[in-house]
């Protein structure tokens, strides 16, 4: 019978009615079959057990069981639980301890939620143009986004958000349609649980009462205005308590919890490294079209297309009518989906806010952006409506989009986090992990031990990942196979990835690579740690790093001995026991920063995923270094967990490749130091044009707080326009931007401008403060004092002076105390008066009188001070020393140089 249908037509049309009734519903049970078959095989996401634990401390706090709600980082306190609480709910249902069998049913039901969200994509596009077959096309582009598609299968914080803000989206047009108290009761309970999942929601919050209030303004008369502005509070009441019902954070202290919320969407407060365009930036210095961009070059080509066209609809009309979007019509619809899309892109461009990893803080904004391209596909089709051959060749082209992008996703599979369209170079083997941050949430681990349990079929496995719980979602039987993260020196394999930027620029050498996804770049190494388990190739590559990093000078000797050869850093311990490779290997990487006038950190060994490798008797590590210029490094080894935690150091070791090392400087000031000491112990020096922050016995609680530093110029037209009114140039930062720690010891180097300085002030707020200029590091005097060897003095007298490179050098070789104690002047003639301050000129000279103290200090026997001069031509200068009461004690002049 089915045949016979199917053969006279009738059977056709039977499946073009069920499609066109139900077409939302078989696309969301078709995506549901393949969900289920799909889970697991994405691993965890790296946030997933601290969401869980966030659930757990609320509940705990509701059932009276603790008095506060402290969580592992305080500020995840701020994260409402409207998704996290059922999902322990659920767990209780499902009756399993096993985390396993936890973890499967928290990724089905994120899932679940995500078609949910889709489903109602679909309704809404279906209700504002009544056409199916967009409405369908709506579905899939919601649906097939590669990224988006990738985390409803273990983010459970943006893509719950992203779900109820679509639904959200239709209630609201459905509350404004049917102008009904239920209608604006239900609305106000999903904004509720919307803006208790992210904060942003409040946007929709806003949206309602400000159209609702406009309405009200609208109204005819005062009855149907009170009957208005009575549904608008019906909603603001049922939104108000649902977000608070399900804050408990906020039930003691409900501003602070808002102002806490708040806070961490435009401000989080962990600054991540990251790899954007090629360059790699602290995540609160990104440019502010940094999530614009990541969400063109990560979108699919159909969408970005239609929901160009659909923005460009909505502004048409706007110009052509007005007056209409002010009404309960589609275009003030149409003005709220832009708003809902682009105000979150502006508001973090101008904020500066703290976004790194892409742009899955701001997924939310896709539900609007695919509502405005399936109104620009409305547009298109309507436009070609006449000429029905053009118009199908849309909907075509659109389909052919649709399963490119598929095709793309199931060949990424499953690094459907990785996708790039077209915008984006893919054609060199390194181009993506030069310029752009990939993986970095651990996600390949589960691929990788699949792998690896399946190569090895019945071996017992141990394993280094660096998700030490990764074996807690592997199935029970497969779970008892692996031991994990047990003694470096006793592991089999290392599981490593391309965390955060190593792979443009700290690549781990693991020649071995049994497994490797590859996406332009290898994401996922599985090696051998012992020479025993490697292939004759990989044992080849390591004893040709050996030979050609012993063959040269070490940079660095101790308990390993560094070899520096090209951008390859070697570390080698010649009779290596056992023990001696536990732990990971790395280093600090610092470079010049003209532009940000510091030395910011390049990268830190804490996140680098590298162990030693043992070669019968040897023991070696090989990393690269950044392929830009860098000033010095900072190599070590240390136990434990190290993507949040430091761990125990193990050594540490300092070299500079433009100044003594900061391992001798931190010696020289150890055993020589004059610097100013405030009430905590930091003491301050100044060397050439850094200020160095040193402290003996320090502890991360010491430099926990941040640091500020203001410079007062001598000339304030030295600052900026923007700085002169404060009169002070603010350099503010945080230790672990520009210090580093070992031995006991940190130290911390800041670059000083070139301008003339009258004063400092820095310090850390609430617990020490220093004013004035600190002496000179003792190491600077003695090399500038060598530089000297040999030239003569441009005069000799009590201290002999050297005119050298724009600087006054004061120096003399027997020195006490009593001759740097008097003032110095320093009269500077420029050649051309117009050089001078207004209020200096009827002078003739620029005067810069000093203290020794502030441009110099003593060493040895000697003692010598360097002061910069101005840039200007200079005519002449007068100098010496000068009492209260005395006059001159002597004076020099110098003529033009």
């Amino acid at each position: 019978m089915l045949n016979r249908m199917l053969h006279n037509g009738n059977g056709w049309t039977l499946v073009g009615n069920l499609l066109a009734a139900h077409g939302g519903l078989l696309v969301c049970g078709l995506f549901l079959l393949a969900g289920l078959g799909l889970v697991g095989e994405y691993g965890r996401g790296v946030d997933e057990l601290i969401q869980r634990e966030v659930a757990w401390d609320n509940l705990r706090y509701i059932l009276g069981q603790v008095g506060s709600i402290d969580t592992h980082f305080p500020h995840d306190r701020w994260y409402g639980v409207a998704f996290e609480l059922p999902l322990l709910l659920a767990e209780e249902v499902l009756g399993s301890d096993d985390y396993y069998d936890v973890h499967r049913l928290r990724l089905t039901v994120t899932h679940l939620l995500f078609l949910v969200g889709g489903f109602f994509c679909y309704l809404l596009v279906y209700r504002l143009f009544n056409n199916r077959l967009i409405a369908i096309f709506a579905l899939l582009l919601f649906l097939l986004h590669p990224r988006i598609y990738a985390h409803s299968f273990f983010n459970s914080k943006d893509l719950p958000f992203l779900s109820m803000f679509v639904v959200a989206l239709y209630l609201t047009e459905r509350a404004f349609r049917k102008d009904t108290a239920g209608a604006f009761l239900l609305l106000g309970i999903a904004v509720g649980i919307a803006t208790n999942l992210r904060i942003m929601g409040i946007m929709l919050f806003a949206a309602v009462i400000g159209m609702r209030t406009l309405d009200a303004a609208l109204a005819r008369d005062w009855g149907e205005r009170r009957r208005l502005l009575a549904t608008g509070g019906l909603f603001l009441m049922a939104a108000g308590l649902v977000w608070y019902g399900l804050a408990p954070n906020a039930w003691n202290n409900l501003l602070a919890h808002l102002a806490g919320a708040w806070s961490l969407t435009i401000d989080h407060p962990a600054i991540m490294p990251t790899l954007f365009q090629g360059e790699l930036l602290p995540s609160d210095e990104l440019p502010a079209h940094y999530g614009l961009t990541w969400f063109v070059i990560t979108t699919p080509p159909g969408a970005l297309l239609l929901g160009v066209v659909g923005i460009a609809a909505v502004l048409f009309r706007s110009l052509s009518r007005p007056g209409a979007g002010f009404r309960n019509t589609r275009l003030r619809f149409g003005w709220l989906l832009a708003g809902c899309f682009g105000l979150p892109l502006l508001g973090v461009a101008l904020a500066g806010s703290n976004i790194y990893s892409e742009w899955r803080q701001l997924y939310f904004i896709y539900a609007p952006f695919v509502l405005l391209a399936s109104g620009g596909l409305y547009w298109v089709v309507g436009t070609l409506s006449r000429l029905r051959w053009r118009r199908d060749g849309t909907y075509g082209l659109l389909g052919f989009g649709i399963g490119l992008t598929l095709l793309q996703m199931a060949q990424l599979h499953p690094l459907q986090p990785l996708y790039f369209n077209f915008l984006v170079d893919r054609s060199g083997p390194g181009e993506l992990n030069a310029r752009y941050q990939l993986e970095h949430r651990g996600l390949v681990v589960w691929d990788g031990l699949a792998y690896a349990l399946g190569r090895y079929p019945g071996e017992q496995l141990a394993v280094h990942t660096l998700l030490g719980r990764g074996g807690q979602f592997l199935p029970p039987v497969e779970r008892r196979r692996v031991v994990f993260n047990s003694p470096v020196h006793d592991q089999d394999y290392a599981l490593t990835t391309d965390q955060q930027f190593e792979a443009a620029h700290l690549p781990d050498l693991a020649f071995n690579s049994q497994y490797s996804p590859v996406y332009n770049s290898s994401i996922l190494n599985l090696r051998s740690l012992d020479a025993s388990r490697m292939d004759a190739a990989a044992v080849s590559s390591y004893e040709a790093i050996y030979q050609e990093a012993v063959a040269g000078e070490s940079i660095i000797r101790g308990e390993y001995d560094l070899y520096l050869e090209g951008l390859r850093l070697t570390f080698v311990k010649e009779d290596c026991q056992t023990g001696d490779r536990a732990g990971w290997f790395g280093v600090k990487v610092y470079g010049e920063d003209a532009a940000l006038g510091r030395i910011p950190e390049l990268h830190s060994y804490k996140y680098i995923g590298n162990l030693g490798v043992r070669l019968g008797d040897k023991c070696l590590v090989a990393l690269r270094l950044p392929d830009r210029p860098v000033t010095h490094l900072v190599a070590g080894q240390v136990k434990g967990r190290f993507v949040f935690h430091d761990g125990e150091i193990i050594w540490e070791a300092a070299h500079s490749f433009i100044r003594p090392g900061l391992g001798e400087m931190a010696t020289a000031l150890g055993a020589n130091r004059p610097g100013v000491t405030p009430g905590t112990g930091f003491e301050l020096y100044r060397q050439d044009n850094l200020l160095i922050y040193y402290r003996e016995g320090c502890t991360a609680g010491d430099t926990a707080a941040r640091f500020f530093l203001h410079i007062s110029p001598e000339d304030t037209r030295d600052l900026t326009a923007e700085r002169r009114s404060y009169g002070f140039d603010n350099r503010d930062f945080y230790f672990s931007r520009q210090g580093v720690y070992f031995d006991g010891q940190c130290l911390a180097t800041v670059a000083l401008p070139d301008y003339a300085i009258a004063g400092i002030r820095t310090g850390q707020e609430g617990y020490w403060e220093f004013r004035g200029l600190p002496p000179v590091e003792p190491g600077f005097l003695r090399e500038r004092t060598a530089a000297l060897a040999g030239m003569a003095a441009d005069y000799q007298g009590k201290f002999d002076l050297y005119w050298r490179d724009g600087e006054l050098i004061y120096r003399r070789e027997s020195c006490a105390a009593v001759d740097t104690a008097a003032g110095f002047f320093l009269h500077i003639a420029p050649v051309d008066g117009a050089d001078l301050a207004a209020a200096r000129r009827e002078y003739g000279f620029e005067s810069r009188d000093f203290e020794f103290a502030r441009w110099g200090g003593h060493f040895d026997e000697g003692c010598l001070a360097a002061v910069s001069l101005p840039g200007y031509s200079i005519a002449g200068i007068r100098t010496g020393q000068y009492a209260a009461g005395s006059g001159e004690l002597w004076s020099a002049e110098l003529g033009p140089r």
